[in-house]
């Protein structure tokens, strides 16, 4: 058993470096001016017939891909992070809740000063659908729908002893993280290379914060996990 966590946490840090490293290449290229043109052109397949009618499609696509993007917003994954957080705490579940907590608000800051740092200015090839307030790359929306999600659905997972739940959840958490993603470039608040920079960065953060947290487990630092006739609770 020993080995195999071993083994699970290995594996875990060295995903971590890989999506680092995409991370880091993605960068690379986006200030070369690599990207541009590929951006560029990802962005105007979204627009409509001129610069002035916004995103392609009717007004209901519009509000949907709206309704959509919200699910990765500041506002709806804050709450969600203090709702879950709370849930456990009272569940008895603290080093869960502690996780929770600082992946995501930790992800907020550490994505927030690499908007500060790179600075990209948003797309200006329509009228965007939604209002944005801060730079561009990396997307906060698709960093932090992956922090969250991935986060929440790796805890669910350890609550279950059934793969087909396992592998339900984690498939939840990466199409709603992709959809958010996608929603921005339709929106046209985000280049393509902004959401993949988010997702590399998000990831990459989730995993580190999870792999730490079950090392500690490990080591008794934290209560691990405790087996019941159901499955696994934290």
């Amino acid at each position: 058993m020993v080995w195999h966590a071993e083994t699970r946490l290995l594996v875990s840090l060295f995903a971590v470096a890989a999506l680092l490293l995409a991370f880091r290449f993605v960068v690379d290229q986006v200030m070369e001016g690599t990207t541009a043109g590929f951006d560029r052109a990802v962005v105007r397949a979204f627009g409509g017939p001129d610069a002035a009618s916004g995103p392609a499609g009717p007004l209901w696509v519009r509000e949907m891909a709206r309704d959509l993007t919200s699910l990765g917003s500041f506002v709806v994954l804050g709450m969600v992070t203090l709702a879950v957080a709370g849930f456990l705490l009272l569940s008895g579940g603290r080093a869960a809740a502690l996780l929770v907590v600082v992946a995501v608000f930790g992800g907020m800051a550490i994505n927030s000063l690499l908007k500060i740092a790179f600075a990209r200015p948003r797309p200006d090839l329509f009228v965007p659908a939604a209002k944005v307030f801060t730079a561009s790359f990396p997307s906060g929306h698709a960093a932090l729908s992956a922090i969250t999600y991935l986060t929440l659905a790796a805890l669910l997972a350890r609550m279950t002893t059934s793969r087909r739940l396992r592998i339900y959840v984690m498939a939840l958490a990466v199409g709603l993280t992709l959809v958010i993603g996608v929603s921005r470039v339709y929106l046209g608040v985000h280049y393509p290379t902004d959401i993949l920079a988010g997702w590399c960065i998000g990831s990459a953060w989730a995993l580190l914060c999870w792999a730490v947290m079950t090392r500690l487990q490990q080591d008794g630092t934290v209560q691990p996990p405790r087996q019941s006739q159901g499955g696994y609770r934290m």
